[in-house]
């Protein structure tokens, strides 16, 4: 299990190089698509400049060209995070692999008289890089990325013989990876259909299961948060058919999130895909609204010589869900020492998903559930398209469900929660200098000798060490961490969003 965990964080970490261009890319595309859209043109006259319009459709292509390139993207990306070193070769060796596996692919379609020239969507094939092959998309990424970092960790080190030694080391890798590929794309061209059928009925028995299915999806989504491993869950929905497809300007468009990416673009869209409502919208209300009610009922029950004192980190902690959506610094405040709560707050965002789901808001996301992208995908697109209303109406609610349920379950059960602590363990102490971080940091994991493989996601430091007796809690404690996640030798070490710094420090200190 201990081993599980370890190679399940480092894949699910490896998903959040791709998703970070994603924020990015949307605000591109969520400003340029809707301030040119002509029925924003035709609602705010005020926009009808050529020039403004000329940046707007700049703006809109660049970050249409993101999200209609995302397999390649997918498969770098994973490459690099999977990597445990020279992560630049692999990265390079998972795109020519990419390039090979497709090409692999509609070269069989070619010889046995399978490519179409017309509804290729309709036969489950499209185009990827300039290449007709079968619509593997994220899918299809991800698998080339996974074989190539395998291939990278296991072979980078290769001695040949001398006549061949130049292609020994890391120039082996993009060579063995471009063969394997062929072999990749060959079976894919044999499993791929059989594929494409189970995902479709998956996602119709996902579909026909309604409400309780979305607070099911919900309350899961929030359950593998403390285990960073939610991406996994919720990536397939995003981007593949398992959330729906739908034909949006003459194409046929896979997954949730494409899919509004894909309206957004579109001047004839009147209202967005109704599977928005069941994959993504429910977390605006819990972010935006909830937490932050937690956030208060957590102050409200500090006791009054540490109410000054965790006023600063609670309020840190409710803006940052609240404006971006990221929501470990407040979850990790009460998740170790009354998990009950969090229990109760992925069932009220299961519930949060549902009431989305009832109402029919449709407000896409990049992300994350924060105010920037309930402003761009909700407000700036209109009421008509995206029922952005209801997000208020229930999301107030929502805010005084979570603050008098955390209240009542805090005092009731006499949780030691932030500020609450009988000899103040839970308030920070004094933190080492940020000079000395990265020196604590690697002391605490046992010394740089102990340390294997350090990467982050969006807000935590994720570590593999050696020898899991060697790690020390009460130095990471005195670094700013926010909560720590032990399973075996992964460690997961919650910093917030600026635990890339964190991360660059320590390979700085390590000399990497």
């Amino acid at each position: 299990m201990k081993k599980f965990f370890e190679i399940a964080q480092q894949f699910g970490k490896s998903f959040m190089l791709p998703i970070a261009v994603l924020p990015a890319a949307g605000l591109l595309l969520g400003i340029g698509g809707a301030l040119s859209n002509p029925n924003t043109v035709l609602a705010y006259p005020f926009l009808d400049i050529a020039w403004l319009q000329a940046i707007f459709t700049i703006m809109s292509s660049a970050g249409s060209i993101v999200f209609g390139n995302l397999p390649i993207i997918f498969a770098v990306g994973v490459a690099i995070g999977l990597a445990r070193s020279d992560k630049g070769t692999a990265g390079l060796a998972a795109m020519i692999g990419y390039f090979v596996m497709n090409s692999s692919i509609n070269a069989l379609l070619l010889i046995t008289g399978k490519l179409v020239n017309e509804n290729l969507a309709g036969a489950g094939q499209g185009m990827a890089v300039g290449i007709q092959t079968l619509e593997t998309g994220v899918f299809g990424g991800i698998i080339i990325g996974v074989i190539a970092a395998l291939l990278h960790n296991k072979y980078n080190k290769i001695e040949l013989p001398q006549v061949l030694g130049f292609f020994g080391g890391s120039r082996f890798i993009p060579i063995v990876v471009s063969f394997t590929a062929i072999f990749v794309g060959a079976i894919l061209f044999i499993v791929w259909p059989f594929v494409q059928l189970f995902i479709n009925q998956l996602g119709s028995l996902v579909n026909n299961t309604g409400e309780i299915g979305t607070l099911i999806y919900g309350f899961v989504l929030r359950m593998l948060g403390p285990l960073g491993l939610h991406h996994i869950f919720y990536l397939p929905f995003w981007q593949t058919a398992l959330g729906g497809t739908m034909e949006i300007g003459g194409k046929i468009v896979s997954g949730t999130q494409n899919i509004f990416f894909a309206q957004l673009a579109d001047p004839f869209t009147t209202h967005y895909y109704e599977g928005v409502s069941r994959f993504m919208s429910g977390r605006f209300i819990t972010m935006m609204f909830g937490l932050p009610g937690a956030a208060l009922a957590i102050y409200h029950c500090a006791k009054p010589k540490n109410k000054k004192l965790v006023a600063g980190l609670l309020l840190s902690a409710a803006l940052t869900s609240f404006l971006t959506g990221i929501t470990e610094p407040l979850e990790f405040s009460f998740l170790f020492v009354a998990p009950v709560l969090y229990v109760v707050h992925a069932f009220f965002d299961g519930l949060a998903f549902m009431m989305a789901d009832i109402f029919n808001i449709t407000i896409g996301q990049t992300f994350s559930g924060g105010f920037i992208d309930f402003i761009l995908f909700g407000i700036l697109q209109g009421v008509e398209k995206t029922n952005w209303i209801y997000v208020l109406l229930v999301g107030i609610p929502w805010f005084f469900l979570y603050y008098f349920t955390f209240k009542f379950l805090i005092k009731k059960k006499n949780y030691k929660i932030l500020g609450r602590e009988d000899d103040d363990k839970g308030v920070p102490a004094v933190q080492v200098a940020a000079t000395e971080r990265a020196k604590t940091i690697v002391e605490g994991l046992g010394g740089a000798q102990n340390i294997d493989v350090v990467d982050c996601c969006a807000t935590r430091l994720r570590i593999t060490v050696k020898d899991e007796s060697l790690f020390n809690d009460e130095m990471i404690k005195q670094t700013g961490s926010k909560g720590i996640v032990k399973k075996g030798n992964g460690i997961q070490i919650i910093y917030g969003p600026q635990v890339t710094v964190v991360k660059n420090e320590i390979e700085e200190y390590l000399g990497h």
